[in-house]
């Protein structure tokens, strides 16, 4: 009875409740309920409202919010996205034995991470246009200090292959990216988000300059970390650049250090902060919403479409390049034992050994089947191999098969499975012939490159090196000055590559290079001039003083470099020799040297080794960063005229050897061409004491010995340079991080500075183009209640229709924007923001003209029925407030940010958990 009570009491409640929502339905109903009472002989003419009440009230309980019909247009069709074919028929399977999930080769044997690029082809103009972007990423951050170090371009064909893997990697990603999905779904989702808190600032600031400060704090904690400081923005692009690299560059190239930090600094200093520079740059965003708002029909291309090309094949090709000297062939690995058996022991440590064990295995076979007359006892023998081959190689079972086109293991199993006379077929069948050039490919394309940047492979050059070099120290005294060993040479340097030249004036052989016995003392080089009348630099024995040359720089010159292939100035240094006069009988002397400008740096260094400083005698500081060309070379003309006149006049200096082979033209070429100075190795000082004394004769021994003694110690600043001038990497960031539009960006130096949580939170309900556009009308707009219920309502009924008709609206804009011109004139206009930064700069007033053009236009674009429903002035208040949104350029990049972080997750979803934390380091 208690619980008939309370069930009574819970339903006057709810009817209490429901009158005071609903009065007028509550009415409608008692007054329907009283006139049925009162005229029920009328009961079928009532039955008919009373159905219709029950349909509306039916209608509405079933129906909510989430309760949307499907697409009504049927034109449009649902687009699937189709699996993209992957670098293989069998995906991403191993390059050994073909299988996807293979438990026995290890994961670096998968081809498509050494080569992404196969089966990848794009137009030739759009490959010509990205090969260029790439060329001058190394001709503006690369080449301008490489070039001083070495000539060779072996480490910068590395980098374009670098640059091929890690645009051949994005592309393969893009393609696997549903980009209108993801444009409607998170792209929009981050742009309704930053619209309201453009909003909301908008609400609390009277004028537009406040806007971008009000708005930066209101983002609070959800401001990018990025946008903290220019510092923070570049350690954050580092940072990126990083978690990008294990997925952008080829397998074990992280290893190397240096590299991976030439790469992070160029792409992330260099190209990645300009770029996001240009991207929120207000006058950029401007640029983009005129191209968005345009409604004119697309610029047609001009010509018929190029042709397909292998992706960057042609940039990155070195083919009709010098190979280096540590590459090898498959052929040589075989014709050398040693080089072999460490082939066998890197196969072994790949598990891919069988693999050479096949390619041994047939030919040992083709030997044998070849003879024209073969016995039965021969054939059961090779039809045993036969099997032997095919249960080994073959079967999937095998834990050592190879993957074979499925023609050739058919061919190879009817051989097998078949009568032991029929093993002679294979003489004209092809199968086998097929199978042997698949794995020799396999060998020399795949294993031998491996290879060649494998451990195994330097410790046999070191071993070769070694004992090259004992085998020269016993031959000394028979090699000729020049003679050199090939693998003794290369293992000399690399095991001397940061030891000193310790004799004035002398170029020591290859066998001097590496590191002594204990009992073996240096001996003396003597570097001789060629024997001839002219003969310019004495013999041993013959003295000379340099004090009675004279020598002027009368001008600057300018020589064809065959190595740079271009012109390179140098300094034309006239000589005078007058001290051999009395002595031989002949006439004063006078000749013509050049010498370039970092030789002189080069004689300065060499001579302060071997004598110390001159404190009389000073070269200016030296330029490390610009250019030095024929002017730069003419205003420093005087000043080194002046240095080597003052050597010249240095007591201790009459009789160097050093400096009278500066200034005789049939020196040794490379003498003063070192690219990098030397470091001190006190080991090979100690050895070479003898051979200094031999080479000065005892001359000015007690300064020699002092210079000497004090090279032991740690090396102290040279007062010959008291003016160097070197970019440190803080002077170069804050030339970098230096930008006039976006300052320090928020300027927020500490994580405390930030502020709190964010106010602006995106309701969750929201979601799909539809949902996005009534939101947009809400706050942005400001449309009254009564149209926002009818889009509400619309919203059951035009939701997937709308969405339908958006999503394939934005897949023919993307087809557009991928055609070859549009694609190509795209990547022009990167390169050109990215590169050229001596090109005229827009005007203030060109950067007006076209934000007064962007507003109009973006007046325009709404229809005249939008005008209509939501009034002229919230038109236009909603349209002023987007339009002043996107003149502020740390709002632009905090969007850009955003838009960054969404790209890179979608590209590379397994570092969505990295990224999230990189942006609240």
């Amino acid at each position: 009875m208690a619980a008939l009570l309370r069930l009574l009491r819970d339903v006057k409640r709810e009817l209490m409740e429901a009158l005071r929502h609903y009065p007028l339905l509550c009415c409608l109903l008692v007054t329907m309920a009283t006139v049925t009472l009162l005229l029920n002989r009328y009961i079928h003419v009532l039955m008919v409202f009373w159905s219709f009440l029950a349909g509306v009230v039916t209608f509405y309980c079933s129906l909510g919010p989430e309760s949307l019909l499907p697409n009504i247009l049927f034109t449009i069709k649902p687009r699937h996205r189709q699996q993209q074919q992957e670098l293989f028929p069998l995906g991403h399977s191993c390059a050994v034995c073909g299988k996807v999930k293979c438990k026995r080769h290890r994961p670096t044997l998968l081809l498509e991470n050494y080569q992404p690029w196969l089966d990848l082809k794009v137009h030739s103009k759009v490959d010509a246009s990205i090969a260029e972007v790439f060329e001058l990423v190394l001709e503006n951050f690369v080449y301008p200090w490489y070039r001083d170090i070495t000539d060779d371009e072996a480490c910068t064909d590395e980098l374009r292959t670098t640059f091929r893997f890690f645009a051949s990697v994005l592309v393969r990603r893009a393609q696997k990216v549903d980009v209108p999905a993801v444009f409607a779904d998170k792209v929009m989702k981050a742009a309704m988000k930053h619209i309201e808190v453009i909003a909301k600032a908008r609400g609390k600031v009277r004028d537009v300059e406040s806007l971008q400060q009000v708005a930066l704090e209101e983002y609070g904690a959800d401001l990018h970390v990025a946008l903290r400081s220019r510092k923070h923005e570049l350690l954050y692009l580092r940072k990126l650049t990083e978690l990008l690299f294990p997925y952008v560059m080829p397998p074990k190239a992280t290893d190397c250090r240096s590299l991976a930090l030439l790469l992070r600094e160029v792409m992330a200093g260099s190209v990645f902060l300009p770029t996001m520079d240009f991207m929120a740059d207000p006058d950029t965003v401007n640029l983009m919403v005129l191209i968005f708002v345009d409604d004119s029909p697309p610029e047609e291309a001009s010509e018929s479409p190029s042709a397909l090309v292998p992706f960057l094949h042609k940039y990155a090709d070195v083919s009709n390049k010098k190979s280096s000297v540590l590459q090898l062939n498959l052929k040589q690995i075989r014709d050398q034992q040693d080089l072999l058996f460490r082939f066998m022991n890197f196969l072994k440590q790949e598990g891919a050994v069988h693999v050479l064990q096949f390619c041994l295995t047939v030919e040992e076979f083709n030997d044998k089947i070849l003879v024209p007359e073969l016995s039965d006892a021969e054939l059961q023998r090779l039809h045993g191999e036969v099997l032997h081959i095919y249960e080994t190689y073959c079967l999937d079972e095998s834990v050592d098969k190879i993957s074979f086109d499925p023609f050739i293991v058919e061919e190879i199993r009817n051989i097998a499975a078949g009568p032991y006379e029929g093993v002679v077929k294979l003489q004209t069948m092809h199968g086998l012939f097929e199978a042997y050039e698949h794995v020799l490919s396999l060998l020399e394309r795949v294993f031998t490159p491996m290879f060649c940047h494998s451990d195994e492979y330097f410790r046999h050059l070191l071993r070769g090196a070694e004992s090259l070099t004992k085998n020269s120290k016993s031959n000394r005294n028979t090699l000729k000055r020049g003679e050199t060993f090939g693998i003794s040479r290369i293992g000399s340097r690399i095991k001397g590559v940061f030891r000193s030249t310790t004799m004035e004036g002398a170029m020591l052989p290859p066998s001097a290079m590496i590191d002594f016995d204990d009992d073996v003392v240096e001996e003396a080089t003597v570097v001789l001039e060629d024997d001839c009348p002219a003969e310019l630099v004495s013999a041993a024995g013959t003295t000379r003083n340099l004090s009675a040359w004279s020598i002027t720089i009368p001008y600057i010159e300018s020589y064809d470099d065959d190595v740079k292939k271009e012109k390179v100035p140098v300094f034309c240094i006239d000589v005078e020799r007058k001290d051999r006069r009395d002595a031989v009988g002949h006439e004063t002397e006078q000749w013509l040297v050049c010498r370039r400008y970092p030789e002189f740096y080069v004689l300065e260094s060499k001579l302060t080794e071997f004598h110390g400083t001159f404190a009389d005698a000073q070269l200016p500081s030296k330029r490390i960063i610009g250019p030095k060309n024929s002017e730069f070379l003419a205003s420093k003309r005087e000043e080194f005229e002046e240095y080597l006149q003052r050597l010249l006049q240095c007591p201790e200096l009459s009789n160097s050897q050093l400096l009278a082979d500066f200034l005789s033209p049939h020196s040794i070429e490379s003498q003063f061409l070192d690219r990098m100075l030397p470091d001190v190795n006190l080991g090979k000082i100690f050895k070479s004491v003898p051979g200094k004394l031999i080479k000065e004769r005892g001359q000015n021994l007690d300064p020699f010995l002092q210079s000497f003694f004090n090279s032991c110690e740690s090396p102290k600043p040279k007062p010959s340079r008291p003016e160097l001038i070197i970019l440190s990497p803080t002077a170069e960031n804050d030339k970098k991080l230096s930008n006039n539009l976006f300052k320090n960006n928020a300027n927020l130096s500490q994580v405390s500075e930030r502020r709190g949580d964010c106010h602006a939170s995106l309701d969750p309900r929201v979601h799909g183009m539809y949902d996005y556009a009534m939101y947009v009308g809400r706050v942005v707009f400001r449309v009254s209640d009564w149209l926002h219920h009818v889009l509400a309502a619309g919203r059951i009924l035009f939701k997937h229709t709308f969405e339908a008709f958006m999503d394939q609206n934005m897949q023919s804009k993307l087809e557009q924007l991928l055609q070859e011109h549009r694609l190509v004139s795209l990547i022009t206009q990167l390169r050109d923001a990215v590169f050229c930064e001596n090109s005229e700069q827009r005007s203030g007033d060109d950067k007006k003209v076209r934000a007064k053009k962007t507003f109009d236009e973006m007046m325009k674009y709404l229809p005249d029925f939008v005008e209509k429903c939501i009034g002229e002035d919230a038109k236009y208040e909603g349209i002023r407030l987007l339009f002043d949104g996107l003149q502020q350029p740390l709002l632009n990049k905090q969007m850009t940010y955003v838009l960054l972080d969404v790209a890179v997750c979608e590209l590379f979803p397994e570092l969505s958990e990295e990224v999230m934390e990189a942006t609240v380091m």
